[in-house]
């Protein structure tokens, strides 16, 4: 019993009292302490007024299994409570897990709670596993990448660690380090590739292990590791990294691995934009480009679509004070920043101003009989995959960054910009093709076929597009359309009001929720009703408390973007994406999409004017 009060004296003479809210380990001691313990111990109990009282506001208690129990501690619930508990327990070992605490203590934690197996290197328990991985989701929150690489380096540098340490329990905490560190480069390979301060902590942290290989033969397996997951821009040679000559046969080895990386590194840095190209003052044809694409092959793409000889058109960027630039066929359509170079317009060469809209009815007839003709299996298809090619780029932490720091951190949120994007283009697509449709009963037909493509998308587990096609019909200029709407068949109606109802936001959209928990993975969520989520999880809680991050906090949105994780599991078992025709995916990679709100409501007054 005599251990219970270690930690106590550890903390007083470390000035942090137990308001520091790290996790503490109480393990009972060997018998063989025995008689010198108990009478201290049974000593402190008959003084119970020296003992502190300090309040407990955010641990949970878990058993020694690894199991959660069954209450929570309240945040009035004292040491001298806890200790009371303890002594007539007959658990051996009781595991506080502490969520809230600083920056350094909790990755302390992290470090410690790692269990180091003789074969299969560092081990963790279900709970400290969860709590690494919230840890390295959310970090970005309240510590920065340079601060963590310093922290990372502090750990595995310190001569002494918590007093003297032996050479077996330094080899130890240099492993736990590396181990952390590959479990971080495994998670966040795509965000830190290209930050100058991991760049330069993993060219330190090797430098560090090198020298240490000599020593502490064991760490040959964790660095060759960390080279792997992480390849070194710029190669060094043995003589930089250390003087030990054992190591040149490891670091050539390593050497050579790094140079496939490399190339392998350059093929992934062709990322996707989705393009918008005006070819009326207020409407654009939305595609789907390589970041490098020149004002060629835009030209090229806008002329098969719309059917117009290329030579007949140029592309104009429109910049922000109102001026026009010429773009030649060579020139690049965005910068580094993956920003186009002004607001891009196709223009008849001739008349050097943009196309004229809706002015032939026999276009506006072509265009509407090319949607009918198109089967809506084909279609939800499409939609589908062209939506999961972007949604199973997105990485967790891309929320994080959305939520916390949206403006500073844009290449951070690029596949989830996108696919909001994509979710507002096709609701303005549906109503563009709506409202395009100068022919009742044609415009019927439209109506009819897009309930279809989102019952099908429903169906192939795309809730995502599904919301958009619904949104896109349930906006005033088209749901006004009173004739049209008449005109609906009855099973029709009904088949739109059950899908309507999955969209009904009540009771924090309880139909949709229960609707896809039921879908077998992998899915594609309605990801704007997901950042809504974490945001009321960020405006309803500190993240601070007295200094100290609030961990729970942190958990809960860890746990709310795992969800995009869980989603994009078990592709090759059931398989969201199908093949499409050529024709539709023609169709949809390039759609048609008027972003004027006023136009709109022109348009739709002018199919049914008001009585």
């Amino acid at each position: 019993m005599g251990s219970r009060q270690q930690p106590l004296n550890l903390r007083q003479e470390e000035g942090r009292l137990l308001h520091a809210a790290l996790v503490e380990q109480e393990e009972d001691e060997e018998d063989e302490e025995g008689s010198e313990e108990s009478s201290s111990d049974s000593t402190s109990r008959a003084e119970p007024l020296t003992m502190p009282t300090f309040d407990v506001p955010y641990f949970r208690y878990i058993d020694d299994e690894g199991t959660e129990g069954e209450e929570e501690w309240s945040s009035s619930r004292s040491l001298s409570s806890i200790e009371e508990d303890s002594s007539t327990d007959s658990v051996v070992s009781d595991r506080y897990m502490v969520v809230s605490g600083t920056p350094e203590k909790i990755l302390a934690h992290l470090l410690n709670d790692l269990t180091l197996d003789d074969e299969q290197g560092p081990t963790q328990s279900k709970e400290s596993d969860t709590l690494l991985d919230d840890f390295l989701l959310t970090y970005p929150v309240f510590m920065s990448t340079s601060d963590l690489c310093q922290a990372l380096l502090g750990h595995y540098c310190t001569k002494q660690y918590r007093g003297k340490e032996d050479k077996k329990e330094t080899l130890e905490r240099k492993q736990k380090v590396l181990h952390l560190v590959s479990q971080w480069v495994a998670l966040c390979a795509d965000f830190l590739r290209e930050d100058e301060h991991v760049k330069l902590f993993m060219k330190t942290l090797c430098r560090y292990v090198l020298d240490d290989l000599y020593e502490h033969p064991a760490l040959e397996k964790d660095v060759m590791e960390v080279q792997k997951l992480y390849l070194l821009h710029r190669r060094h040679t043995v003589d930089e990294y250390s003087p030990q000559r054992k190591s040149k046969a490891l670091f050539h080895q390593l050497s050579l691995k790094e140079n496939g990386l490399q190339f392998r590194g350059t093929q992934r840095e062709t990322k996707q934009v989705l393009c918008h190209v005006y070819i009326t003052m207020d409407s654009y044809l939305s595609m789907r480009v390589h970041a490098g694409v020149v004002s060629q092959q835009l030209l090229q793409a806008v002329a098969d679509r719309m059917d117009i000889p290329q030579g007949e058109l140029v592309l104009v960027a429109v910049t922000y004070p109102g001026g026009k630039v010429l773009l030649q066929p060579q020139d690049r359509v965005f910068s580094d920043s993956l920003r186009p170079v002004g607001r891009l317009h196709i223009c008849r060469k001739d008349l050097g101003e943009v196309l004229n809209p809706f002015t032939d009815n026999s276009e506006l007839q072509q265009r509407t009989a090319c949607m009918l003709s198109l089967n809506t299996w084909d279609v939800a298809v499409a939609l589908t995959n062209f939506d999961w090619t972007i949604f199973d780029s997105i990485h967790e932490q891309e929320l994080v960054y959305f939520i916390f720091n949206r403006h500073a951190s844009s290449s951070h949120t690029m596949a989830l910009g996108l696919l909001l994007q994509r979710c507002n283009e096709v609701q303005l697509w549906v109503m563009t093709e709506v409202l395009l449709c100068p022919v009742l009963c044609k415009r019927v037909q439209l109506i009819k076929k897009f309930i279809k493509i989102a019952a099908h998308c429903k169906a192939q587990r795309n809730l995502h597009c599904f919301f958009a096609i619904i949104m896109g019909l349930n906006t005033a200029a088209v749901s006004r359309l009173s004739q049209t709407w008449e005109k609906i068949p009855g099973k029709f109606k009904k088949l739109f009001s059950e899908l309507e109802s999955i969209t009904d936001p009540s009771l924090n959209h309880k139909a949709y929720r229960d609707s896809f928990k039921k879908m077998k993975v992998p899915k594609i969520p309605f990801l704007p009703l997901l950042l809504k989520d974490i945001t009321f999880i960020h405006e309803g809680n500190k993240t601070f408390h007295d200094n100290l991050v609030n961990f729970e906090k942190l958990h809960m949105i860890a746990d709310t973007v795992r969800l995009i994780r869980q989603c994009q599991k078990d592709r090759m078992g059931n398989g969201i994406t199908q093949k499409s025709s050529s024709e539709v995916r023609a169709y949809i990679d390039y759609l048609h999409i008027i972003d004027n709100q006023q136009t709109l409501f022109e348009l739709s007054h002018r199919l049914e004017p008001r009585a």
